[in-house]
């Protein structure tokens, strides 16, 4: 009898590469769009700007500079994951400023300053809301004319003039203090990423939030108040803005109709890259803080490389251009 031929060890090498390659082609690449270009930009100029760039300041005048953009853009999520937009809030962002300098300086007193400027806004969301739902208007054509509204509203308010803003507990809060040896601006900006991932992730509002964008008719049959939740979300963005606008007068110690003019392409920009649809039904708290800080980045070392205005502005939009057409073209295929 010959003896039986000794049995070869399964290959395990093959289909592992292969199970890992399958994996691999499975991944949704446009989920990590915002990451794998905030990683790319940060290396160019880590590279390209090292003397300044790498500094322990010029990294913590990047997330300072973010503040106000990650705070809009919170508010932006919301509203884009209903499949509304949100056009108002740079012209909220001035509104509010000048609203809390004025009240500052009339009275004195910082907290009256501070809700009067959170009322504003707040106030301008309610009606943006109220247009949408009860009037039935597209939420782009209702805040378009807000924002001019609010803006016309912003310059007459001190007629073209600037207003100052001296109060030390004013400036101290909203943007000129330190606490626990960190800007006051990094804790505003952490505060608004949890309490948004909150309500965004562990809360019932934001699985009514993702299913109104997800689909209307199917919300509401399910029992979901899907105007309530509309207008809440308006609210939120233009009281998002007012906050903004309140930073805005505490950092530059004044208030000007010119606050949050430029900051509404960025914003979106952050919002879109970073993972929230356009099309509703999708967003990312973390996302935005990550997009806010990589359009912060990008105007850092553009600075940086001695680029002037006009230059910044064309190399700006055409990388806002670029990454967002890469994650729009990645959820329309997802």
């Amino acid at each position: 009898m010959s003896a039986a031929a000794p049995q070869q060890a399964p290959n395990r090498s093959a289909p592992t590469q292969r199970s890992l390659l399958t994996r691999l082609s499975e991944v949704t690449w446009s989920n990590y769009v915002v990451y794998i270009g905030f990683a790319v930009v940060f290396l160019f100029f880590a590279v390209t700007q090292t003397q300044y760039f790498l500094t322990g300041t010029n990294l913590v005048n990047i997330v300072i500079q973010a503040a106000p953009i990650t705070i809009m853009a919170i508010g932006m999520v919301f509203v884009l994951s209903t499949g509304e937009i949100d056009l108002s809030i740079g012209s909220v962002v001035a509104l509010s400023a000048l609203t809390g300098a004025v009240t500052l300086e009339a009275t004195g007193l910082w907290w009256l300053a501070a809700l009067a400027g959170l009322a504003i806004g707040a106030a301008v969301g309610l009606v943006n809301g109220i247009f949408v739902t009860w009037v039935r208007l597209p939420s782009f054509l209702v805040t378009l004319a807000m924002l001019g509204i609010v803006a016309g509203l912003a310059r007459q308010l001190t007629e073209l003039q600037s207003v100052p803003v001296t109060d030390p507990t004013f400036v101290w809060l909203f943007g000129g203090g330190n606490f626990l040896g960190l800007p006051i601006l990094l804790w505003w900006t952490a505060a608004a990423v949890l309490v948004g991932w909150h309500f965004l992730r562990q809360r019932r509002y934001g699985a009514h939030v993702l299913a109104v964008g997800n689909s209307a008719p199917a919300a509401r049959v399910s029992g979901i108040k899907v105007n309530r939740v509309r207008i809440m979300v308006f609210v939120g963005s233009a009281t998002a803005a007012a906050l903004a606008g309140l930073l805005y007068a505490g950092r530059l110690q004044g208030a000007r109709y010119t606050l949050g003019e430029a900051d509404l392409l960025t914003v979106i920009a952050a919002v879109i890259v970073g993972g929230t649809s356009l099309f509703g039904g999708r967003g990312t708290v973390i996302g935005a803080l990550i997009g806010s800080l990589l359009m912060s980045m990008i105007n850092n070392g553009l600075i940086l490389a001695g680029l002037n205005v006009s230059q910044q502005m064309i190399v700006r939009g055409i990388i806002i251009l670029i990454a967002v057409s890469f994650s729009l073209r990645g959820k329309k295929n997802s």
